[in-house]
């Protein structure tokens, strides 16, 4: 029996050594993992910047005070302009130095280097642009003041770097490199990314010619329309009502007859944006009404800025102060000043022109690389830049420049002639901000908007003696002949630039009888305008809901400014909504039992592109299957590859392509009605019937949000698996679209929202996308997404009194 007993335990025995290796190793694995995120979790904490107390940083000539919020946003107190900026550069690197050596080498074209080939593209392309010696030459434009000011913020960045190189946030551990010193010149390099980023492409002008040789004039002219019945340029009087198509709610009927209607990788994420063969829909919504609209009788100033997500957010929060000059607002992460805000007196808020101030020039070269000009052959600069790449040899570019600038035909695919480009970066572009901070008035303002040569911008304005203002900005070019819109001749002077539109002579408005002003990237030029601003104006849509709002009658107070800045109506998308239901009810073709179902879901829909509604996806997607069928037998169909370098309908992207196809929905023009349909109803039911088919099963739980999610994580640690949880919100459902005041896409959106309450500073309003810090262990990293994500806001902190009442945390930096 003691034998029969003990021989289960002997045979068990191998099974028992199986169990402890497999324990030992699971345990070894948690110890590894364990230490690894302590490692890291030290790491991180140690780039922690110090935000309380006292500390001594070389470089400063007095003291310097630096009080925080509870959102982490400084207020920096100096006795001088020097020791300010130079406290704005050291205080900006404590909670953003990783995310300003990456801008910095984004722009400068030298993330290669840290990432490897992943970004060659990229490199490649802003060599090419010479965007780096562009900033090069800055001083050649800048003034001394300014010059004197970037100076001093390089050095406050650098006496960071200095003082914490063992201490530097965690991303450059897990890069494995360290930054190298501050210059002017990136400062300048940022700014210059952000102006390449807001102006159009070149490729535009080359693609349009691609289309203009296939369709001809007549339909190339239909689609590059350029103006609409919904336009408001802010220096024209609102009208009282469009005069446009009222909105045909169909109700389900047999036999009627449609009436006409009047015409009216690991950083890949991060790099795509930059990296996109065609532009992101970027935009932006700014609007100022005056006291006689408003709950306190002062004037509101709202503003959203809508750019590329990032973590951390594009905009760092700050307030700097020193003797009279005392500014709050937006500030871009490298450079110093405020961008958007208000001091004491004026409030201000940025949308983009969309100016055209690109040319594209086709060069004629001989057998000996030199080209053509009318004072016969040159031989062209050659300037030569190395691309470092990580673990690989370096890329050489020799870039060949002419009288109009760099040869870039390299960035067209497909392209075989040699295209200069002509950009009025290329001239010199000054920078207004520091006294645009320092304006008291609209005059002021003015003059110092007149130095604002790009990115061309639409400012609104507004002040505490109750004036609201207009201003347009930016060094427009006036052409010998042309406007931008294709490829000319660079061999002769036809098509030369002759100068720039006069500052004063560019749109602008001070207290409109109408007591409004709003614009959202739409056509600024009046009617009988003199020059030309821009061939591609964005589309109306979010303009027109704004004006519509606006215009209501109602007294606002700022709670309903935030209200429309979350707001998520598309008329687009109820107008083809609209024309869908109507075809599917009218069509002479057998209409399947799917498409019946979604036009059902379309009828009754208000136009909320709300994210737990199936009818938003539906004409979203009926929408593209629109624009297919339309285009499709034009310009062919889309390659199989998916790529673009063959001429489809794919091809035809601008802003106001949505301009084009309300205009052929309410013309029905026979020369754009596929031959496969015999009506307009026809081919708006085949659209439904497709987009439907698309669903992926039943109709009604397609839900917009999944569709149209947004995804917004930490670039580099947001790639650690186990560190992604607290890295950045990731991927969320969200209400809104391209053509809604609440830009919403996969990857843009709002990237802050401020308002200005001109009756009392102190409860003006601003939030940024996640956070004020960049460190991902700071309490600042990531608690404004939630109000970002919810559509509530902070109140910005502006008078001593206030300031003082709201800090956190109390820091006096001293020289050392």
């Amino acid at each position: 029996m003691k034998a029969d007993t003990l021989s289960p335990v002997k045979s068990s025995h191998p099974r028992v050594r199986v169990w402890r290796i497999a324990g030992i190793s699971v345990l070894v694995s948690f110890l590894i993992v364990a230490a690894l995120f302590i490692w890291l979790f030290s790491i991180a904490y140690s780039a922690l910047p110090e935000i309380d107390g006292t500390v001594a940083v070389a470089g400063l000539s007095g003291p310097v005070r630096v009080a925080r919020d509870g959102h982490g946003v400084p207020t920096i107190d100096a006795n001088t302009m020097d020791d300010l900026f130079f406290a704005q550069g050291y205080v900006t690197a404590e909670d953003r130095l990783f995310q300003m050596d990456l801008m910095r080498r984004a722009a400068n074209g030298e993330l290669s280097e840290i990432v490897g080939e992943v970004a060659l593209k990229h490199d490649r392309q802003q060599r090419i642009l010479g965007i780096r010696a562009a900033a090069e030459k800055w001083a050649l434009v800048s003034t001394p003041e300014d010059g004197q000011h970037f100076g001093a913020y390089a050095r406050g960045v650098n006496a960071y770097i200095k003082s914490h190189r063992d201490r530097l946030p965690l991303e450059f551990r897990v890069l494995r490199y360290s930054p190298q010193p501050w210059t002017l010149e990136d400062s300048v390099a940022i700014g210059y990314q952000m102006v390449e980023t807001l102006s159009t492409s070149p490729k535009a002008a080359l693609n349009r010619e691609r289309i203009l040789a296939k369709i001809g004039p007549e339909l190339t002219a239909d689609l590059y329309v350029n103006t609409s019945w919904r336009d408001h340029p802010p220096t024209m009087a609102p009208p009282t009502s469009h005069g446009a198509p009222v909105r045909h709610v169909p109700e389900k009927t047999v036999g009627a007859v449609a009436s006409s209607e009047p015409v009216p990788e690991l950083l890949q994420p991060w790099l795509e944006p930059f990296m996109q063969d065609q532009p992101a829909p970027l935009g932006s919504n700014n609007w100022v009404v005056s006291g006689e609209h408003t709950t306190t009788g002062k004037p509101l100033l709202s503003n959203d800025m809508h750019l590329g997500h990032q973590v951390p957010n594009l905009w760092y929060e700050a307030h700097l102060h020193a003797g009279d000059f005392d500014v709050v607002g937006v500030t871009l992460p490298g450079s110093p000043y405020v961008l958007v805000g208000h001091n004491r007196r004026i409030a201000w808020g940025c949308t983009n022109v969309e100016p055209t101030v690109e040319d594209s020039y086709v060069e004629t070269f001989n057998g000996r690389g030199q080209y053509l000009t009318p004072e016969g052959w040159k031989s062209p600069e050659v300037r030569r830049e190395v691309i470092h790449v990580k673990g690989k040899p370096d890329v050489v570019i020799d870039v060949q420049v002419t009288r109009h600038g760099p040869i870039v035909s390299d960035l067209a695919p497909g392209e075989t002639r040699k295209i200069a480009l002509r950009w009025t970066l290329y001239d010199g572009i000054r920078n207004p901000f520091f006294h645009v901070d320092s304006a008291q008035n609209w005059q002021e303002f003015r003059a110092a908007l007149s130095e604002f040569d790009a990115p061309g911008q639409n400012l609104v304005y507004a002040d505490v003696d109750g004036n609201i203002g207009y201003q347009a900005t930016g060094k427009v070019p006036i052409r010998a002949s042309g406007d931008g819109s294709l490829p000319v001749d660079g061999s002769n002077n036809a098509h030369e630039w002759t100068g720039y539109i006069p500052s004063d002579k560019l749109p602008s408005v001070l207290n409109p009888t109408s007591g409004l002003i709003a614009t959202a990237n739409g056509r600024i030029a009046p009617d009988g305008y003199p020059y030309s601003i821009s061939v591609e104006w964005e589309a109306p849509w979010r303009t027109d809901r704004i004006y519509g709002v606006l215009a209501s009658g109602r007294k606002f107070s700022s709670a309903d400014m935030l209200s429309l800045e979350m707001d998520v109506h598309s008329e687009l998308d109820r107008f083809v909504a609209d024309k869908l239901v109507y075809a599917v009810d009218h069509a002479t073709k057998t209409v399947s039992l799917q498409a019946h179902v979604a036009a059902e879901l379309l009828r009754d829909w208000n136009g909320q592109m709300d994210a737990n509604s199936a009818a938003p996806t539906i004409a979203s997607q009926g929408r593209t299957e629109l624009m297919r069928l339309l285009l499709e037998p034009k310009l062919g169909p889309a390659p199989a590859d998916g790529s673009d370098s063959a001429l489809s309908w794919k091809s035809y992207h601008w802003m106001m392509e949505t301009a084009w196809l309300e205009n052929v929905l309410l013309q029905q023009p026979a020369r754009w009605l596929p031959p496969e349909f015999a009506t307009y109803d026809d081919m708006l039911a085949a659209a439904l019937e497709e987009a439907a088919k698309k669903s992926p099963g039943d109709i009604s739980s397609w839900k917009w949000g999944h569709v149209n999610s947004v995804t917004i994580q930490n670039p580099v640690l947001g790639r650690i698996p186990f560190l992604r949880r607290w890295t950045g919100p990731g991927e969320q459902s969200q209400s809104g679209s391209v053509y809604t005041v609440k830009a919403a896409g996969r990857d843009y959106g709002p990237s802050e929202r401020f308002t200005a309450d001109l009756s009392n500073l102190d409860t003006s309003t601003l939030n940024v996308v996640t956070g004020n810090s960049g460190n991902y262990l700071s309490p600042y990293y990531m608690d404004q997404w939630n109000a970002w994500y919810t559509g509530s806001t902070f109140v910005l902190p502006f008078s001593p009194s206030a300031v003082e009442n709201s800090a956190a945390h109390r820091l006096m930096m001293r020289p050392k």
